[in-house]
């Protein structure tokens, strides 16, 4: 520099950092950074005196250019920028499991726009829902499956590091690089205080949109980030802060370059380092912590997760895709890879968990923050009370207790063929709301289908019916237990299995005992907490079991159609036939008749002939279908008075069964009966069957003799009679029906009342009785239900 006046001179448009580079002037250098922190100073030597001013920036402005580097775009210190709050509130994002809920808001919306627009009070309305609401979140949130807990974890909006960091610091400051030319974004470093106690904060930093996931990586830290991590530990072990590292990260990042900058080696060295640091060490788990990428920061005396993280070897679509060849089975990996809080604090490899609000810790942060804050408080007050070796050797047990054995203890040879059999996973009642969606959805597409005239897929029907009919027996089953029965039923099942390997018969107090305990069963079923949820569950089986039943039906109904349609139109096409019905019109063209009433007698005569002759042989071709063709004639089967006479007959034939089936005698043969099927199974042997046909005998002899009475026999006979007098007419209307015996014991098997049925045909001498006794379909479907809900019952 060229030689200055020794008169003051002010730098005007030069900065202080300006004023320290310059090393050749004898006056500024060598000036503490303190000292020029001031608003204004002066320094004076023998030959110079200076006077500047510092440039006033905002709070968390760093002090140099936005650019220093004219060579790299947007300059290589633009990760240092402060962590601000986002510009855009994130959008709502609702996780698959969590859908059943979104149709409760959608409805609490919708009431609460009407009151303000209509101006009615909806208070209670709005109130209700929102219970329903909360009990629905709470038994969503409180029987989450592992694979649930995984999606909450890597939730969008789930709080980052930084937001915990600044939510329970009272100061901040982020430190940066590993000292080797790199900072990793996705590892952030830095010293805070809570409550007036220093500590040095450290852990992985997930974006919180897009651009910020692209900027810190999506949260896997490269070797940068880990030897960045490595240097503040050695800052804090020599300085004397507790480390307290938060970790959320789906692993270090894998890509070639980090292989070839030493991602095993910046693990491995933070794993050994970790368990020589003198100072007071917590990790807590906040969201996923994926293999060595989470357990280079995690080496702690206290290893903490929050209540929906997950901490894992590998993650449960890689192990799915490594064990069963498909991602697809990730729920099921994810229940045996043991990766949620409860299950490692049972492990012993978590050592507490932090709870987290309804919702997850996205619904509200700052709670969630205040909990984590209490969890470092209550852990670095237990680990301060420990001197330096005592806390290493606590570090280094409690990786030690991990996967315990036992050395000299002999193995069962069963056991050492098989040494761990396998396990049926138990099967977990589905809460109601998520059911009334899964049952709401399925009637839409039903409804659909009828407006569209296209079948609805079967097999969601059928995948319904069976998962209520699981549902249904984990009720009964809870409210069996509910009631304290549980034990009961527990014994008798033993005494009937008892007795049922002695090959013997029931015990009649065996028997009686049975029956008390059903009664009682079935009158404290309503008093049941769950009562409510099986009722529903019921009527949802019946309802989707009809509609089963009707859509077989309609099924096979439109295959008889088109059957039927078919095989007629080759009837009229048939070359005698037509000629017949040419022959026919001819007649009438040639009467020159206008109407019916016009014709003579020949032409009519020729007309019926002509007609009888279709109709026998339309007849004979449906008959070699297996339909039966009923010749009636349509006034008459309508007449009331006829109708009133079937009834009539129908409940006295029903009281005489009904009061025949109370007798306790009957009742024991049956039971005997049903006692003696269940032994013999499909194939029984030649004893049973004769057992068993005697006990048929008894009890068709006793239905026989009940309903044989004089009375029943007169008034069989007269409707005979007058149905036979009907049937007779000179002309024909065909009405098609199925065998009526055949379609009321199909009907009720199948189970229109939504229960289960046992499927027994009836012997030959059952039918003819019953043939003998009944009239058309209405004593038909009465007197073979009574019998079959009498003799058979099903399941409960």
């Amino acid at each position: 520099m060229a030689s200055i006046s020794n008169s003051a001179v002010a730098f005007t448009g030069t900065t202080a950092s300006d004023l320290l580079r310059s090393s050749k002037s004898g006056g500024a250098n060598g000036v503490p950074l303190r000292t020029l922190g001031k608003a204004r100073f002066s320094v004076k030597t023998r030959d110079l005196s200076v006077v500047a001013k510092v440039r006033k920036v905002k709070k968390h402005e760093y002090p140099w250019p936005e650019d220093p580097d004219p060579n790299v775009k947007g300059g290589v210190l633009t990760h240092l920028s402060h962590f601000k709050p986002l510009k855009e509130k994130p959008k709502p994002v609702t996780l698959d499991f969590e859908k059943p809920l979104v149709a409760l808001e959608k409805k609490i919306i919708d009431v609460r726009k009407m009151a303000n627009e209509t101006g009615l009070d909806f208070s209670d309305q709005i109130a209700s829902l929102e219970n329903k609401y909360q009990q629905a979140l709470k038994d969503l949130y409180t029987h989450l499956t592992p694979i649930q807990r995984v999606n909450i974890a890597r939730h969008p909006n789930r709080p980052t590091f930084l937001d915990h960091i600044f939510s329970i610091t009272e100061k901040f400051v982020e430190l940066h690089g590993d000292r080797a030319g790199y900072d990793d974004p996705a590892i952030v470093t830095g010293i805070g205080t809570i409550d007036g106690r220093r500590y040095m904060f450290m852990g992985h930093q997930k974006g919180r949109n897009t651009k910020e996931n692209i900027m810190r990586n999506f949260g896997m830290p490269t070797p940068h980030g880990y030897r960045k991590a490595l240097r503040m530990m050695y800052y804090a072990d020599h300085h004397g802060f507790p480390i307290v590292t938060l970790i959320d990260t789906p692993g270090a990042f894998a890509d070639l370059k980090s292989e070839e900058l030493g991602q095993g080696e910046a693990i491995a060295h933070n794993l050994r380092t970790m368990f020589g640091l003198k100072v007071p060490i917590v990790s807590i788990v906040i969201g996923e912590g994926g293999s060595g990428g989470a357990l280079a920061i995690g080496c702690a005396n206290k290893l903490l997760m929050l209540e929906n993280a997950v901490f894992y070897v590998a993650s449960p679509e890689a192990c799915a895709a490594i064990l069963w060849k498909t991602a697809k089975a990730a729920p099921k990996a994810a229940e045996k890879l043991k990766i949620t809080g409860p299950e490692l604090c049972k492990l012993q490899v978590a050592d507490g968990i932090i709870p987290e609000p309804l919702g997850g810790a996205h619904a509200d942060p700052s709670w969630t923050s205040q909990q984590i804050k209490n969890a470092i408080n209550e852990a670095m007050d237990e680990l301060n009370k420990m001197d330096t070796e005592a806390l290493l050797k606590h570090r280094m047990l409690k990786f030690r207790k991990i996967g315990g054995f036992q050395e000299g203890v002999p193995v069962d040879p069963i056991k050492k063929v098989n040494m761990k059999k396998k396990e049926e996973p138990v099967a977990g009642k589905t809460p109601v709301i998520e059911l009334e969606y899964e049952v709401e959805k399925l009637k839409q597409q039903i409804s659909k289908a009828k407006e569209s005239s296209s079948k609805p897929t079967e097999l969601a029907l059928n995948e319904m019916i069976e998962k209520l009919k699981k549902e249904i027996d984990l009720e009964y089953s809870a409210a069996v237990e509910a009631m304290g029965l549980k034990d009961r039923f527990l014994n008798l099942r033993e005494e009937c299995l008892k007795a049922n390997s002695q090959d013997q018969l029931m015990h009649p107090v065996l028997m009686d005992r049975i029956e008390k305990l059903s009664d009682e069963f079935n009158k404290g079923l309503p008093t049941a907490p769950n009562y409510t949820s099986l009722k529903y569950k019921l009527d949802m089986l019946k309802e989707f079991s009809i509609a089963k039943s009707n859509l077989e039906k309609k099924c096979k109904g439109e295959e008889l159609k088109l059957d039927i349609n078919k095989k007629l139109k080759e009837v009229m096409d048939q070359p005698e036939m037509k000629e017949k019905m040419q022959a026919l019109k001819a007649e009438v063209q040639k009467s020159g008749a206008s109407s019916a009433a016009e014709l003579d007698d020949g032409t009519k005569e020729s007309i019926s002939k002509m007609k009888k002759e279709i109709e026998l042989e339309l007849a004979s071709v449906l008959k070699s279908m297996d339909l039966n063709v009923e010749i009636v004639r349509a006034k008459e089967l309508i007449d009331q008075d006829l109708k009133a006479k079937v009834e009539s007959l129908e409940e006295e034939t029903n009281k005489k069964i009904e009061n025949l089936m109370k007798s306790s005698d009957l009742k024991n043969t049956i039971k005997l009966l049903k006692l003696e099927m269940a032994k013999a199974g499909k194939t029984p042997d030649a004893a049973l069957k004769n057992k068993i046909e005697a006990l048929e005998q008894q009890i068709k002899w006793k239905l026989s003799a009940a309903i044989s009475s004089s009375e029943i026999k007169e008034k069989h006979e007269e409707l005979q009679a007058e149905i036979k007098a009907l049937e007779f007419d000179g002309g024909l209307n065909g009405s098609l029906k199925n065998d009526d015996l055949k379609e009321a014991s199909s009907k009720y098997a199948a189970g229109e009342d939504g229960l289960e049925r046992r499927d027994y045909s009836l012997s030959s001498e059952q039918s003819e009785l019953h043939h003998a006794l009944l009239i058309r379909r209405y004593s038909t479907s009465c007197i073979i239900g009574v019998h079959h809900r009498v003799l058979f019952r099903g399941k409960g």
